[in-house]
């Protein structure tokens, strides 16, 4: 099956605690070649908010750049976020992780009120005025919710996030393992994937889901 499909994919790191989700990361990759689609992956060329031992859990004296590190999931095959052209692309795609709120905006220390990386927001400012499929995993829903005002995404069922979105004002709808959120008018495909407690073969079916969508979108 051949799509034909150009879908941009913005990661934010590699690693859960600091960076891209991987398993989120990698699945999303694959549901788009699988469904016969073709990906571009890109982030920003900046330096993380922190780095994490991912055994601890604890800060590393270290720093790293979300580019280099978000390279290690693309195999190499990376491109500056600043080099983004929306005509280029039929949708974007956004794993999750905590690398989203931390280094792609700072919803993790400053929730609603959060700023988001200017990158970041002209890209998706780019897509959303040319009327483009715009698809989030996990937390990133809650980046797209800050850009874009009265947004209707899904972050699974916490209450802490759920409120965060509503009071950047825009609009959240509970979902469970596997569901997708489409807010048709914007352009938004939305899945918790492990924003719920959840296997990787349940991020499979969110990552998948979300794809097929935004395909036929």
């Amino acid at each position: 099956m051949k799509t034909n499909k150009k879908i941009a994919v913005v990661l934010s790191g590699s690693g859960v605690y600091d960076g891209s989700e991987i398993h989120e990361a990698t699945l999303s990759l694959y549901a788009i070649s699988k469904n016969g689609g073709e990906y571009q992956i890109f982030a920003p060329n900046i330096n993380q908010h922190h780095v994490v031992n991912h055994i601890t859990g604890e800060e590393m004296t270290e720093t790293r750049n979300v580019l280099v590190e978000s390279a290690r999931i693309a195999r190499g095959k990376i491109k500056d976020l600043a080099e983004f052209d929306a005509k280029d692309f039929d949708a974007i795609l956004f794993p999750g992780g905590f690398g989203v709120a931390k280094n792609l905006c700072s919803l993790a220390f400053d929730g609603a009120d959060c700023k988001v990386n200017s990158g970041v927001e002209k890209v998706l400012k780019a897509m959303h005025a040319a009327s483009k499929p715009i698809a989030a995993l996990c937390i990133a829903p809650a980046l797209i919710a800050k850009v874009i005002t009265g947004a209707e995404v899904t972050i699974g069922h916490d209450e802490g996030t759920a409120g965060a979105i509503q009071a950047m004002g825009s609009h959240h709808k509970q979902a469970g393992h596997g569901e997708v959120v489409v807010d048709a008018k914007n352009k938004i495909v939305t899945t918790p994937c492990y924003m719920l407690d959840a296997t990787i073969a349940q991020i499979g079916e969110g990552a998948e889901n979300v794809v097929k969508t935004i395909m036929e979108m």
